[in-house]
């Protein structure tokens, strides 16, 4: 597939390792501009682009930026995706450490992918937030290994749903459904699954127990 990636932190920059190394056409892009990507490119075979042209032709697009700066991403930057683009969010509200307050998040009781879905327009699948970026590197397993980690997967649009966990299946993971994007504040900082290394069966318990509650740790 054509994927593009916008942000090459930790997240961005594995999963750029590990998608070129399983065939597919990655462009990736970063704040600071391509220049700034040679070594990965170098590494990894990516193409260096600017955010303004991650997505042009892409059938995904991972959005994996500070929620602090997903409104100063390009405008129309979904404009030439592919038909039925899955856009993958991987985005947290640090408000505290890093994000500052973000009102209609605090206020206005949105989850942090609906608020990251109104700043691009466009509907997102919540995947990886709580993944440590090492994980992609040194965690994948083949289906059915007792020790195969699972991702929770949100979003309200069930065919990029479906996209983004056969993506997940191939990079070595399994996943559990956890709802629609209004759900998914059960896998945000400080839920129950968030960090959690385990299976199905463990994701699936820790996605029922978590609270709608925003721990005082992650509130501005």
């Amino acid at each position: 597939m054509k994927i593009g990636i916008i942000g090459a932190g930790n997240i961005g920059g594995n999963l750029t390792r590990r998608l070129t190394a399983l065939g597919h056409e990655v462009s990736v892009a970063n704040s600071r501009g391509p220049e700034s990507l040679g070594a990965l490119v170098e590494e990894t075979g990516a193409k260096a682009v600017t955010a303004a042209e991650a997505a042009r032709g892409a059938q995904v697009v991972v959005v994996t930026v500070p929620l602090k700066n997903v409104p100063h991403l390009p405008a129309g930057l979904l404009d030439g995706a592919a038909e039925g683009v899955a856009v993958i969010d991987t985005g947290n509200y640090y408000p505290q450490q890093r994000d500052g307050r973000i009102d209609a998040i605090e206020d206005g009781g949105l989850t942090e992918s609906r608020w990251t879905e109104q700043q691009i327009g466009h509907r997102v699948v919540k995947a990886f937030n709580g993944t440590y970026a090492q994980d992609l590197l040194e965690r994948p397993r083949p289906a059915g290994d007792p020790e195969r980690l699972a991702v929770p997967v949100a979003s309200d649009d069930e065919t990029a749903k479906r996209v983004v966990r056969a993506l997940i299946d191939e990079l070595g993971f399994d996943t559990v459904d956890a709802g629609g994007i209004d759900d998914s504040w059960r896998q945000q900082p400080g839920a129950p699954v968030y960090g959690l290394r385990a299976g199905v069966d463990a994701v699936t318990r820790a996605l029922a127990e978590a609270s709608p509650e925003r721990p005082a740790a992650h509130r501005a």
